[in-house]
């Protein structure tokens, strides 16, 4: 491989983004692309997340591709939500079926990603210490790619086994007879911490803050539902993309506080029950707007929790009352709470004993000494923007996107940034992205950048980027349907707060894919409305 290639398009990652982006690019638009990935496989944050118990929150039926009905059919999940063995197979079918990797290289990170100006291409730098360019770059790079650093002092002293849940090895962990401890309770410890409990001879849990998780309801698949959903999979599909979730659940009622309690307790004792998003989407619309609807939500679940956690204290501690239900991305389980029951589990509250430093044999907090022969560290990503921020890409007139996004993103449409053309960002800050069923979520984005790129080369033009004043109304209409939400009320990824110094602001679209998808379909009818179209640099000079 020579030292500087020129593609049409560079693509980064190969989860489900940058497999799509491939097949859409190579196959369907005739284009050169080729794609990094820094993993040795295909999957995204399905080849990093293997840790016990991963799996995913959106039915299996619905967390796939739709773009090609061959695919939907000939594909069969076992389960109603597939675990993350089953979804990469998937992804690894997708990536044979359509012989996607002969166009992506692995095990190759991406360093550097310079605009250059005058020949109005990007330049993209690897770790293999090679320069790549292209017209377009499409990042697939993902939202939850980049864990969150460990700040706890001394985690290098440690002399047992460190795992990070969202980068776990690829061979399976044995837990057996071992004094394990877990840090973190959002959803990757809450589905590892129900396994690990299950082998370990010992498992501490440190939480600082607890979650509103409720039942998943998984099981195995009904045959005869499941094709019947088959033969109807374009009507599905059509429903989902219609649903705020994107998913076609059902219907919620109005409002908690315009009910019975009897018929409040019904609704939220089915839906509990039903599991999945169901008790947050199903049961009342104004749950996720007003607040004492929303505490209605908030006391049922807590009462489901003292019901099946059976020491008062520990049932208390694992009670939020720190935010409202559903302000952090809802958590599901499957035996989490009954995993607090077992005799070698025990639960410690880091909120009013912080941990002070990992040592050598276990960790220290203000008032205690805990030694284990494994550390598990759950404790989250930097999620939406940490891995648009670990590329360094510079756009026009030098300027870092870190610089630019110092106070926190701006995007126009959560797909484009002002001052950076031709760069289309596949889900990212402010679009819907992970408030949606991400497949969908991602063949809209990689539709509209795949259209856009196909209208310049259709019209002799060569550079898109999103117009500032465009970028700063987008900006304000993300900013105040965020603020019509609960989700400012609670220190989450969604608001950047988990990452010390990270400017706190929301990070996703709140008013919902369907109405997010018609503002993009006006936008590209109105001639690509906010956007300035424009002849290469060298073209329009000749």
């Amino acid at each position: 491989m020579s030292h500087s290639q020129t593609h049409d398009v560079i693509v980064i990652g190969a989860g489900f983004a940058g497999l799509y982006s491939v097949h859409k690019l190579r196959d369907q638009m005739g284009l050169d692309v080729t794609a990094f990935e820094a993993a040795s496989g295909v999957g995204g944050t399905w080849f990093w997340n293997r840790y016990p118990g991963a799996r995913c929150d959106i039915e299996s039926i619905h967390y796939s591709y739709s773009f090609s009905e061959e695919l939907q059919q000939e594909w069969n999940w076992s389960e109603r939500y597939a675990g993350q063995p089953e979804i990469l197979d998937y992804l690894n079918h997708v990536a044979d079926r359509f012989d996607l990797r002969r166009n992506i290289q692995f095990n190759t990170r991406v360093t550097s990603m310079v605009w250059d100006e005058e020949n109005s291409f990007w330049r993209v730098g690897t770790d293999d210490g090679k320069t790549t360019t292209a017209r377009y770059v499409i990042s697939g790079a993902g939202n939850l790619s980049v864990p969150k650093k460990p700040d706890f002092p001394g985690v290098q002293d440690f002399q047992g086994d460190v795992y990070v849940t969202g980068n776990w090895p690829q061979e399976p962990v044995d837990f057996t007879g071992k004094r394990v401890g877990v840090i973190g309770t959002g959803s990757s410890g809450i589905q590892a911490i129900t396994e690990i409990a299950k082998q370990a001879g010992h498992l501490t849990v440190f939480q600082r803050t607890p979650n509103f998780a409720t039942p998943i309801g998984n099981g195995p698949i009904d045959p005869e539902l499941y094709a019947e959903q088959k033969a109807r999979y374009a009507e599905l599909r059509k429903e989902a993309r219609n649903h705020v979730q994107g998913v076609p659940l059902e219907s919620p009622l109005p409002s908690a506080i315009e009910v019975s309690e009897e018929k409040r307790k019904e609704v939220y004792d089915k839906r509990y029950t039903q599991g999945g998003f169901r008790m947050f989407l199903s049961t009342f619309a104004d749950i996720y707007h007003n607040k004492a609807s929303n505490d209605t939500a908030a006391d049922y679940i807590r009462g489901r929790i003292k019901e099946r956690v059976k020491d008062p204290a520990v049932a208390e501690l694992l009670s939020p009352t720190d935010h409202p239900y559903a302000a952090k991305r809802p958590a599901f389980e499957n035996g989490y709470f009954e995993a607090f029951n077992r005799d070698n589990v025990e639960l410690v509250d880091v909120k009013s004993n912080p941990i002070e430093r990992v040592t050598t044999t276990g960790l220290n907090t203000t008032t205690d000494e805990y030694e284990f022969d494994v550390l598990v560290l759950a404790t989250g990503f930097d999620a939406m923007t940490g891995p648009l921020m670990a590329m360094g890409i510079v756009g026009k007139n030098g300027e870092r996107l870190q610089d630019k996004w110092a106070d926190g993103p701006e995007t126009y449409l959560g797909i484009t940034v002002n001052g950076f053309p031709n760069l289309f960002l596949i889900t990212g800050p402010q679009s819907p992205s992970v408030l949606y069923n991400m497949p969908l979520a991602i063949e809209d984005h990689v539709d509209f950048a795949t259209a856009a790129i196909a209208h310049l080369n259709e019209h002799d033009l060569a550079i898109i980027e999103a117009d500032a004043e465009a970028e700063k109304a987008w900006v304000e209409h993300a900013n105040e349907k965020a603020a019509e939400s609960l989700l400012p009320e609670a220190n989450s990824w969604f608001m950047g707060s988990n990452i010390p110094g990270k400017p706190r602001r929301c990070l996703v679209y709140v008013g919902g894919a369907p109405t997010y998808r018609a503002i993009c379909d006006e936008v590209v009818a109105a001639g690509y409305r906010g956007f300035e179209l424009s002849p290469a640099l060298e073209l329009a000079q000749a």
